[in-house]
């Protein structure tokens, strides 16, 4: 039988993981790798033998868990017209979001928890691939496009035009079931629902709840039959409350939560994930002005307004203790993929979280919310080797993550996705 690779970091500076309010210090180490698990790890001045293993001098740069985007769009192309997506036929956007793929996990996203695909199968099939090992990309689960009710988020028709988006649109509670049981036959791990406007639409504000009781309800019972969570899109208050009410597992935005919905919020906390997706909003507030959006266009539409209130909300569900993802709505030109750690130091800017804490919602948090919390989230023996080498020392200074060149190395499952290549590189476990 063919021994696993091994490969021994040797001499970093562990950022071990955190639990939710308490992490142990990091400390100097070296740290073993055979196969996909994290074999030993020896504190310093204790040394593990090199023998056979490819050996990776760390020179006291630190070892994290590898980083998990909860609010992921692989499929979202970066065009300024929202609804051009949709006209992208599926052979070359199955490619385009491979290369999506790509791009994130060298960013250090060992793994997406997908936010919606832009069609109903691309979700899967990437998964599927990246799971069989034929092209590289962070683990995934795998979303539904967004549903949608009749002039909601994701609804690009006019009365004279039939256009496809990144949606589906689904009326009644009759044609919800359907669409969602024929989602779940297809494969997808999540199913999203679009519950709440967006300051997109014309129509349908972010305040507003455009998807009625029934449908959201009958949404949740399908899923849930086959086995399936479901995320919403939810700036309202009431469809916050909306979704706490049906079960919903992982709620987006939350922008306008008020002080009801954010003590039900608190009353669920073992039964929600939260995630802000402040990336998008925040860009396209202050880097969308070359894309024809710029401030002044965001303040008209109130999205100064809607991301000062956000900031809010999320700063007291901290100070609650409520589970919140990293994940930023990455995938358009001014907040592009690959750039998905800036909301790292959002967390630390505009929700006063400590910078160890945003750490930990990017990589322990995220890795329960992956269904993954026994085996992913820490650099600990007999967890999976999701891990990044990192210059510096980004438990102090989470910015450090936003610079590819700081980035030294990203491995995923024992396989190195990206590191500086030393001459007996033909030896080393690189993934394709």
């Amino acid at each position: 039988m063919t021994q696993p690779f091994r490969t021994l970091f040797s001499e970093a500076l562990v950022w071990p993981g955190m639990q939710r309010f308490t992490g142990e210090p990091p400390f100097t180490a070296d740290v073993l790798v055979e196969g996909d698990r994290i074999a030993a790890i020896a504190r310093t001045p204790a040394r593990l033998p090199r023998d056979d293993a490819a050996v990776v001098e760390c020179a006291g740069d630190t070892l994290i868990p590898g980083l998990v985007d909860g609010h992921s769009h692989l499929s979202f192309v970066a065009l300024t017209n929202f609804a051009d997506i949709g006209d992208i036929p599926p052979e070359e956007h199955a490619y385009i979001t491979m290369h999506n793929a790509r791009t994130v996990l060298a960013a250090g996203f060992t793994s997406c928890l997908s936010a919606g695909a832009a069609k109903p199968r691309l979700d899967v099939a990437l998964r599927n691939e990246i799971d069989a090992g034929r092209i590289p990309g962070p683990r995934l689960l795998a979303a539904s496009p967004e549903l949608t009710t009749t002039g909601g988020l994701g609804d690009e028709r006019k009365l004279h035009l039939y256009r496809e988006s990144v949606a589906m649109i689904v009326d009644g509670t009759d044609e919800v079931r359907r669409t969602v049981r024929t989602l779940c036959r297809e494969g997808v791990d999540t199913i999203k629902l679009n519950v709440s406007g967006n300051h997109t639409l014309e129509a349908g504000k972010a305040h507003l709840t455009l998807m009625s009781e029934p449908e959201l309800a009958a949404a949740v019972e399908a899923a849930h039959s086959f086995g399936k969570r479901v995320a919403a899109h939810c700036r309202s208050a009431a469809s916050v409350k909306l979704a706490l009410r049906h079960g919903v597992e992982i709620i987006y935005h939350c922008d306008f939560a008020d002080a009801e919905a954010i003590d039900l919020l608190e009353a669920a906390r073992d039964a929600v994930y939260l995630a802000p997706a402040l990336g998008m909003m925040h860009d396209t507030i202050h880097c969308s002005e070359e894309f024809g959006i710029g401030y002044e266009r965001a303040k008209a539409r109130g999205l100064l307004e809607e991301f000062e209130s956000l900031c809010r909300v999320y700063s007291e569900l901290r100070k609650r203790g409520l589970r919140v993802l990293v994940g930023g709505d990455y995938g358009f030109p001014w907040s592009p993929h690959g750039a998905n750690a800036r909301d790292l130091e959002h967390f630390v800017r505009f929700l006063g979280y400590r910078p160890e804490e945003a750490l930990h919602a990017a990589t322990r948090t995220g890795a329960e919310a992956m269904l993954l919390g026994e085996r992913l989230g820490f650099v600990r023996e007999g967890f999976l080797a999701d891990l990044l080498l990192v210059r510096g020392r980004p438990f102090e200074d989470v910015a450090l993550l936003q610079r590819p060149e700081n980035i030294r190395a990203v491995m995923k499952g024992g396989r190195f996705h990206k590191l500086p290549l030393p001459p007996d590189a033909a030896r080393w476990p690189l993934a394709a």
